[in-house]
């Protein structure tokens, strides 16, 4: 069994209009948010082999801010240029690419991406109907396949689909 997490980054700043798209940080709601999130998925004893984040500020910060919480390493989060802005043929090559790298290692991979991308990608790897995943928002996908590179052909299921303001009361 194959786990996927697709993380939508946290809310981010538009305090320095200045700022390229890609250079945009995390706001206050986005830092606290990731955090919740981080220990949400700590609480029901998640974990991932391997964290692949596109290099866009806001989406990297929100990684390292679960990874934090889910004791993985910062050093090992992956960037990959190809999960900014990303269409569901760029998630496919990303995880078919690294997923299957260390063998039978990387059983469970955690994306940090953005919108429109990541809801369409949900959706159509799990044959969801996710409307929109919100910032911050997280969806597990579970495959029945034993390596990445058939997840195309076998589709997974959704076990569970989770975003910040589900827990605005705490978790």
């Amino acid at each position: 069994m194959l786990t996927l997490f697709l993380c939508r980054h946290a809310k981010s700043s538009w305090d320095e209009p200045g700022l390229s798209d890609k250079e945009r940080p995390l706001n206050p709601r986005g830092k606290i948010d990731a955090l919740l999130m981080g220990k949400m998925l700590k609480n029901n004893d998640e974990k991932a082999d391997l964290c692949i984040s596109s290099p866009a500020r806001r989406a990297l910060k929100t990684a390292k801010l679960i990874a934090d919480e889910i004791n993985y390493s910062r050093n090992k989060i992956i960037t990959e240029t190809r999960l900014y802005m990303a269409d569901i043929d760029d998630f496919i090559e990303v995880i078919e690419e690294y997923g299957d790298k260390n063998g039978d290692n990387n059983k469970s991979i955690m994306l940090f991406s953005h919108n429109y991308g990541i809801t369409e990608f949900a959706n159509f790897i799990s044959a969801s109907e996710i409307d929109n995943i919100p910032t911050c928002g997280i969806v597990k996908i579970r495959f029945k396949c034993r390596q990445w590179k058939n997840i195309r052909k076998e589709k997974g299921k959704a076990e569970y689909f989770i975003y910040p303001k589900m827990y605005k009361h705490g978790i």
